[in-house]
């Protein structure tokens, strides 16, 4: 049976990984500009590897006579995937496995990857991907390197991975971990996640994985810091009354001075209450759809991808014929052997790769039919979980395919993460998206009347009006979470300041948490 990406990923992870499964996930993370750059670094590269065209110029052989001298490129015997049917190149797949057993690598390239060849193949990437646009670097890659340096059985790596995929750009897990778990997994999952949550919560950057700002603020509280256990106390019992600046109700509850209060405020003011929003970058790179999103007509909606620019591959029929000729000398039959080696697993990759993208993007579109019909307020929660489970793919897998790769549609170019939303549970027992809530909701807040803003219980009502139907508390949190101030203080704001929108106070942003007046 054919092992998915987060399979092999996940075998890899006991032993060095192999360069031929490391390009492997490479290819599957590469956006579409990026794979037509690999692809001319590796076309330019390997002689063997050519593109298929009409009219397109032979190699000349005799660029290999000087060849045996060059470093060889060492690959690891692995079963080969299997390739789609329709694929062109299929029968040069076919010619390729015969000469896999005809022609087999040599014991020391079936061996264990020495730190030698692991340094070359790591080279080789680094070259191929030189000329690339740099990307800066996401809250998930940034935790989920750290999670690698743990010694984690399966099970607790991916409840951490849950974890970590679950979290939003500010670096907190919004849902309770009772949603991470799968109904028809093993038992024992909560306290796995229990466990992932703490892992999580001590990588860095600190605050991260917490589920709200006091847990955030107290995760960066640490016990070498001056005045951490009053720190503590004041973030702990008394963040309401600090963000609404109620020093004197402090001061009586807990014996600290004025003054002490307002040190440990600035103290407070020096922490980090979006841990995850330093990987939030103005870096705006060139975007180019991975993937196009049409409407049939019997109203379905069909994806198809959008790779007509990259270059139809295959192996060089010269070089083939060298391989099969018995007056080629041995040491060039192996370097040839190995060169199409190469070639034929980049194939392979990119075809794997189109399988993959093409799977997942037309279960995120299965899923996601009405936000493409009627906008982004209709958009549906959505969990990472849940395309892996529909396509028989790890989440890891769906993660990686995802990454970096745009969805073509009839609104817009919208990058393929955008349809994994959390939601909450309306007073209906329907479950409704973060994302239409956030959006009904500032449309509310930024239409209400200046001089009576709505309460959070007024805020109930209005959402009701619009068919979404949820808790007071469900509203305060998420207002909370998009940086809303209390009615009270959003008054006092927009009559001193009408023109510009409500937004999070405080350098710390304490205020924006204060609790409806």
């Amino acid at each position: 049976m054919r092992m998915s990406f987060g399979q092999e990923m996940r075998m890899a992870q006991k032993q060095v990984l192999a360069p031929r499964m490391i390009q492997s996930m490479e290819i599957l993370q590469l956006p579409m500009l990026a794979l037509e750059e690999r692809i001319e670094q590796e076309i330019q590269n390997n002689e063997t590897l050519e593109v298929d065209e009409p009219e397109a110029d032979l190699p000349v052989a005799t660029a290999l006579l000087d060849a045996p001298d060059a470093p060889p490129e060492r690959t690891v015997d692995e079963k080969p995937l299997v390739v789609d049917q329709d694929h062109a190149n299929q029968a040069d797949f076919a010619r390729s496995y015969d000469w896999a057993n005809e022609y087999p690598d040599s014991d020391d390239d079936r061996s264990r990857p020495s730190a030698t060849r692991i340094g070359e193949a790591s080279d080789r990437y680094l070259d191929a991907m030189a000329n690339m646009e740099e990307r800066p670097e996401t809250l998930f890659h940034h935790l989920h390197e750290q999670l690698s340096n743990h010694d984690l059985s399966p099970a607790e790596r991916d409840a951490a991975e849950k974890v970590i995929y679950n979290l939003d750009p500010n670096g907190y897990l919004s849902m309770p971990l009772e949603e991470l778990i799968d109904p028809a997994g093993p038992a024992g999952q909560l306290e796995l996640l229990e466990k992932a949550i703490g892992l999580v919560q001590g990588m860095e950057p600190a605050g991260v994985g917490a589920r709200d700002l006091r847990e955030c603020l107290l995760l960066q509280i640490r016990p070498e810091m001056s005045h951490a256990r009053q720190l503590r106390r004041l973030v702990g019992d008394h963040l309401e009354d600090l963000a609404g600046n109620r020093l004197p109700l402090i001061n009586r509850k807990t014996g600290f001075s004025i003054e002490e209060i307002e040190l440990l405020r600035g103290l407070l003011h020096g922490l980090q209450p979006k841990p995850g929003a330093q990987f939030t970058s103005p870096f705006v790179p060139t975007v180019k759809p991975d993937v196009h999103v049409e409407q049939q007509a019997d109203g379905t909606w069909k994806v198809r991808l959008e790779d007509v620019d990259l270059p139809n591959l295959r192996i060089s029929p010269v070089y083939r014929e060298m391989l099969l000729s018995p007056a080629t000398p041995p040491a060039t039959r192996d370097y040839i052997k190995r060169k199409i080696n190469a070639a034929q697993w980049l194939i392979e990759s990119i075809e794997q790769r189109r399988s993959t993208l093409l799977k997942t993007s037309q279960a995120i579109v299965d899923h996601q039919t009405r936000f493409l019909a009627e906008g982004p307020e209709a958009i549906e929660p959505l969990k990472m979980q849940q395309i892996a489970d529909r396509i028989g793919m790890h989440v890891t897998t769906v993660s990686r395919a995802v990454d970096d790769k745009w969805l073509q549609t009839p609104r817009g170019l919208v990058p393929l993460r955008r349809f994994f939303v959390g939601g909450t549970v309306s007073a209906d027992g329907d479950e409704v998206a973060w994302d239409r809530v956030r959006i009904k909701l500032q449309e509310i807040i930024q239409a209400e009347p200046k001089d009576a803003p709505y309460s959070d219980d007024d805020l109930v009502l209005e959402l009701a009006k619009h068919g979404i139907t949820v808790a007071r508390r469900t509203v305060t949190k998420y207002r909370k979470a998009m940086d809303i101030p209390s009615s009270r203080q959003r008054r006092d704001w927009k009559l001193a300041s009408p023109p510009r929108e409500p937004e999070g106070t405080g350098p710390a942003g304490l205020a924006a948490h204060d609790a409806d007046g």
